[in-house]
């Protein structure tokens, strides 16, 4: 295989790792991202670069899923006579359930209109402001200070909140995030239940994909798929790491602030055509 489509891949696979769980849009890094290196836009066709999305992201949940290995195996060895085991796992299924909805309905309209890189930058300046906006709200009570204090209602509003993602640009992780936070949670309840909110939600979403584009792959698409993967994991594993522990000590204002600013950079370029950004 092409040692230039393999760098490609490792490329696309870092970049995936490094944003799945910040809140600054993964797939319009990934909208961006291969549009600048013409991994979009190479030999590829359509529907062997949407698998190899899925493996990437699959690589990232991957990721999450040893991070936090132990809790997850101890709920579902506890489930049986745990109460708060099966309340862990009635609200993920719970947040999980608006995105099914909205996305076998809406999903295939939102792709055709909005994924091009002027929406995703748009997108980018607009939820940095949302998250200055809401960084600055003042009287939000935290009520919900660990994903175990949370209810099934406040799980289905960040469920529903996650929907909005559906945008490219927009973030999965910063609308579950920043709408747990405006919901009363705290800003590690919040980060933490976006971890685990992912792990239905893309395996769930790259599965129903992966089914839909199984008879364009070969094994000679492997080595791709493998390096974006490999890749992945480990930027998300390292991601993931930082970002709990930063979470701790810091707000979601630096993240607000480059959207901003990278959103307004992929708008002047393209205005000043200095940067040809394909849809």
């Amino acid at each position: 295989m092409d040692l230039i489509l393999l760098i490609k891949a490792a490329v696309m696979g870092v970049v995936e790792g490094l944003t799945e769980f910040l809140p600054v849009s993964s797939t319009g890094h990934l909208i961006l991202a291969g549009s600048l290196i013409d991994f979009t836009g190479g030999p590829l066709t359509p529907e062997k670069i949407k698998a190899f999305e899925i493996s990437i992201q699959t690589g990232a949940i991957l990721a999450i899923v040893l991070l936090y290995w132990q809790r997850l195996t101890g709920v579902v060895a506890a489930m049986g006579h745990d109460r708060n085991a099966r309340k862990f796992v009635t609200n993920v299924l719970v947040g999980f359930i608006p995105a099914v909805v909205l996305g076998l309905t809406f999903g295939k309209k939102v792709q055709a209109a909005l994924f091009n890189p002027m929406v995703v930058a748009s997108t980018f300046i607009l939820g940095g402001v949302v998250i200055l906006w809401a960084e600055r709200r003042k009287g939000i009570v935290v009520r919900v200070a660990e994903v175990d204090d949370m209810t099934a209602m406040d799980a289905l509003k960040i469920g529903l909140v996650q929907c909005l993602a559906f945008i490219p640009g927009t973030s999965r992780s910063g609308s579950t995030i920043i709408g747990g936070m405006l919901f009363g949670l705290s800003r590690k309840a919040a980060t933490e239940f976006t971890f685990f909110l992912a792990i239905p939600t893309l395996i769930g979403a790259g599965a129903y994909s992966l089914l839909k584009v199984r008879h364009s792959l070969g094994m000679a698409d492997l080595p791709l798929f493998t390096v974006g993967f490999v890749f992945s994991f480990i930027a998300a594993w390292l991601c993931v790491r930082w970002l709990l522990r930063y979470v701790s000590t810091h707000n979601f204002n630096a993240f607000a602030w480059y959207r901003i600013a990278f959103g307004g950079v992929i708008l002047l370029t393209a205005y000043f055509h200095w940067v040809t950004w394909a849809d």
